[in-house]
């Protein structure tokens, strides 16, 4: 018997009428024309409201959910987020400012990032958003800025805790990282901290991302508490902040499945009173990025050509991994998988065909689906690249080989 490759499993976030998808309540090709031109990114305002809802619904109540900008920092998404979310995370100037002009209180929202400039830091102690300490010298670079203004900055310590994220897309910590102050230094650094004029908030601990084993995610989070309970004894003030990061993944390729994120969800509800009980009602933080944004977005490009070469058929399009490098599989991925892909204007075809989507680039690597079963699309189809919503545009080299960059729209 032979054995079934694996498949992307079904896409639900939007809906598909007469054939062709809609995004933000109409049909692709409408907002194609509505755009103007392809290829472009669409953020769908209800999916992105339900994501936030339906974690809601099934987290701890008095647990806070931050959104990390750097997951998608188009202005007008971060707007929407602002409504939906108790805090934003940043981790740029450029970043803070997208977040400083929503309606997002400075107090909620936090800085984080190795090698932070004297500038960001400036600014950062100028609007009053917490700081993430991620080394001794920033922390004296932090208090030598914020005397010469007579401000008193609110900073949280970033720890690199002795423990990573199983199974995580990428690992944030657990042996040597450029990010935060190792676990056995902080009690040091915690010290120093308390003769510095420095407002002390309490810790982020961010141990990986793009995780969907959930096992793995209450495994990190368990150990976070208890570290961050540890470290409490040495702070020189209470913990107000606990910030365990988040690690939550959304599934890409062939066989991966959702995030179980209601086992997750259990065990929160046993570890938030543990925190609050031990550091005096701490206000404990889950920060999540792709989780909340992926699903929500598309990419959009449309066929230019269609060439076989060789028995294999080629769909050239306007887009490519100038735009979208995840997609591409050259933003971290070791063996090229493909992202779930449509053709947008024919989804549910009967005449389906093996085919591959590259872009206009003079680079073999400019491949954006490798042999897929698809509808058989001719010149002018839709090709859509679904879980587009995080690290799509802003993760891309848009300047390579010149050319245009992509509209970005919230729908």
């Amino acid at each position: 018997m032979t054995k079934q490759a694996p498949r992307h499993i079904d896409q639900t976030s939007f809906p598909v009428i007469d054939n062709c998808l809609h995004v933000g309540g109409m049909p692709l090709t409408r907002l194609a024309r509505r755009v103007g031109s392809t290829p472009f990114y669409a953020y769908d305002r209800a999916v992105l409201t339900k994501r936030v809802a339906g974690l809601r619904a099934i987290l701890p109540a008095d647990l806070k959910l931050h959104y990390a900008i750097k997951a998608n920092p188009m202005p007008a998404l971060v707007q929407h987020m602002a409504g939906l979310v108790d805090g934003f995370d940043v981790a740029s100037g450029l970043e803070m400012r997208v977040a400083l002009d929503t309606p997002m209180p400075a107090t909620e929202i936090s800085i984080a990032g190795p090698g932070k400039s004297e500038q960001e830091l400036a600014a950062a102690i100028a609007a009053g958003v917490v700081i993430n300490i991620e080394s001794e010298t920033e922390m004296r670079r932090i208090a030598r800025l914020a005397e010469q203004v007579q401000e008193r900055p609110r900073v949280a310590v970033r720890v690199n805790p002795d423990f990573e994220l199983k199974a995580s897309g990428m690992k944030m910590s657990g042996g040597p990282k450029q990010f935060g102050i190792d676990a056995e230094r902080v009690p040091t650094a915690l010290k120093e901290l308390g003769v510095l004029d420095l407002e002390f908030m309490g810790f982020h601990i961010f141990s990986g991302s793009q995780n969907l084993r959930a096992d793995a995610i209450v495994e990190a989070q368990s150990k976070t508490v208890e570290l961050a309970i540890r470290l409490a004894e040495q702070a020189p003030g209470p913990v107000r902040k606990l910030n365990i990061g988040g690690g939550f993944g959304i599934p890409y390729f062939p066989g991966e499945q959702e995030l179980d994120t209601g086992q997750v969800a259990e065990a929160l509800a046993e570890l938030v009173p543990k925190v609050r009980k031990a550091l005096d009602d701490s206000e404990v933080i889950i920060e999540l990025g792709r989780y909340l944004v992926g699903p929500a977005g598309v990419y959009v490009c449309r066929v230019r050509d269609r060439k076989v070469s060789r028995g294999q058929v080629f769909l050239v399009t306007d887009g490519g991994l100038h735009h979208h490098l995840s997609a591409s599989g050259n933003f971290g991925q070791v063996i090229r998988k493909n992202y779930p892909v449509l053709i947008g204007n024919r989804v549910d075809s009967d005449e389906r065909e093996t085919s591959s989507v590259v872009g206009p680039l003079c680079t073999p690597l400019d491949l954006l689906a490798d042999r897929m079963e698809l509808p058989r699309a001719d010149i002018d189809d839709l090709v859509v690249i679904l879980q587009s919503g995080a690290y799509g545009l802003s993760a891309s080299p848009t300047a390579f080989l010149s050319h245009p960059t992509p509209a970005e729209v919230l729908v």
